[in-house]
């Protein structure tokens, strides 16, 4: 016979259900957790396709300047400033610059100096990017905007 000071000991009826309740708890706690990170967004935003190039002085007239890390060449001529894509038409290699124009080292695409085709498996010339400049005078290049081809920005 138990005292009055002793405990009694929990049933397993007793302790299955407390068990239940702390699941239900739980699952609950968890849930809510979750909804209030929702409206959060887990991806980050997607890098500008704008990017700055340098001033209009960086460029003198009859000057090429390729950017590596971009896959652009910024041409300047007289009558402008332009921006033409490294990118091949075919299946996206960087071509390279043979000095009469381009080639492709993956299929063998031949492109002029202004990234006509010429040859090889590449269905249509290299892009042209549309070419602009800031507020504070730099030029800029929209990776993602396609202009005419052997189209200038006049500085």
């Amino acid at each position: 016979m138990a005292g009055r000071l002793e405990k009694e000991a929990v049933t397993r009826r007793d302790f299955l259900g407390l068990a239940g309740l702390w699941s239900a708890f739980l699952a609950i706690l968890i849930s809510t957790i979750g909804m209030l990170r929702l409206p959060r967004p887990r991806v980050s935003p997607e890098a500008s396709s704008i990017f700055r190039v340098g001033k209009p002085t960086d460029f003198p007239p009859g000057t090429t300047k390729d950017i590596p890390d971009r896959k652009v060449r910024i041409v300047a001529t007289n009558e402008g400033i332009g921006a033409l894509s490294l990118v091949c038409t075919h299946l996206g290699c960087i071509v390279r610059d043979t000095g009469e124009g381009f080639t492709c080292p993956c299929h063998g695409s031949k492109f002029d100096r202004i990234g006509n085709v010429i040859g090889g498996p590449a269905p249509r010339s290299l892009k042209w990017l549309a070419v602009s400049q800031a507020p504070d005078g730099t030029i800029l290049v929209d990776n993602a905007r396609e202009t005419k081809q052997a189209e200038f920005y006049r500085v």
